[in-house]
């Protein structure tokens, strides 16, 4: 059986849409897996191990210059390489009218199906036309966590059950961990922002019980906050290089654990299995914050939390640790 799985973003997406991957690889073992992914982000999904295929798609990039000779052969040579094989299940797990295009435009063998979600979810991300894509529509529960929406479908597609907690499955090169913790403070949203003096705060009282802090950025923005931060931190803090999507996975995985807010960066975190806590502006933990771990928690949704809280969350997670943290 070959199944395509169809996701191209954002970054948080991509990795909380993982699992999906190990719960077909458990209910469907001979089946071969390919993926439609953002082009920046298909280094994440080439790690995921039992993907066999990650066609990279380009379309924020296209988008630039659409009739652009270059750009009309990049797609030509896109949905060629799509078509090259014949899906048995051709899953979008998007829901979205770009990734149902997608969808649509894949082969299917004989008996072959394309499915997306039936219905919209409470704070997801659903385009209704995407019904009119697809051969299955798999009913949706009206509030469910993002993780465990997109294994719904494809179990609900294909017609298993799910009997374990989510394994996201990533294929990573795991060094000696660092007593060292990740601060992901960067965020596209403004709503999801966690004050600058909040963050020195926290990276003082890490620096304090001993920890490297490791602040990374992914624009000219985020390495301004880094640098002021760092100055607050003092000699413990590092600043990390820019660096592509690959080499934040491999700084992350040395990391003792990450404190930070909803961002792809923190989902990474929880995908590494790293102690996490994730900082909430906004009433959203139960559709996007990390469960089922105690070494992994949300904190704040109503507001943002103070310090204090964020510290005590902290500690917590410390103390249930799985394992070891250097000293």
């Amino acid at each position: 059986m070959r199944i395509l799985i169809v996701k191209l973003s954002s970054l948080g997406d991509v990795v909380q849409a993982m699992p999906v991957v190990s719960d077909l690889r458990a209910a469907l073992p001979h089946a071969t897996i390919d993926w439609v992914v953002e082009e920046s982000f298909a280094p994440l999904v080439e790690c995921v191990v039992g993907v066999e295929r990650v066609l990279r798609f380009a379309g924020r990039r296209w988008r630039r210059s659409w009739l652009d000779a270059a750009t009309r052969g990049e797609r030509t040579a896109f949905f060629t390489a799509l078509r090259a094989v014949a899906y048995d299940a051709v899953l979008d797990i998007q829901g979205l009218i770009k990734s149902g295009m997608v969808a649509r435009r894949a082969r299917v063998s004989a008996g072959g199906f394309r499915a997306t979600y039936g219905n919209p979810s409470e704070e997801c991300g659903y385009e209704w036309p995407v019904r009119f894509f697809a051969d299955r529509l798999v009913p949706m529960p009206r509030r469910v966590h993002a993780v465990q929406r997109y294994r719904v479908l494809a179990a609900g597609a294909l017609g298993y059950e799910l009997k374990t907690p989510p394994v996201y499955g990533l294929r990573v090169e795991r060094p000696a961990p660092v007593r060292a913790v990740v601060l992901a403070h960067g965020t596209t949203r403004p709503d999801n922002e966690w004050p600058q003096a909040h963050w020195a705060a926290i990276g003082q009282r890490l620096a304090a019980d001993g920890f490297e802090v490791w602040l990374p950025h992914a624009s000219d923005a985020e390495l301004g906050l880094a640098t002021a931060l760092a100055a607050s931190i003092g000699p413990q803090a590092r600043i990390w290089p820019r660096l592509s999507l690959a080499g934040v996975l491999r700084e992350m995985a040395a990391a003792t654990g990450a404190i930070g807010v909803d961002s792809g960066l923190s989902h990474m975190a929880v995908a590494l299995d790293l102690l996490h806590v994730q900082i909430f502006s906004y009433p959203r933990a139960w559709r996007a914050g990390p469960v089922g771990h105690a070494h992994q928690v949300p904190v704040g949704g109503e507001r943002a939390p103070s310090v204090d809280e964020v510290w005590a969350a902290w500690q917590g997670v410390l103390a249930a640790t799985p394992r070891p943290v250097p000293r």
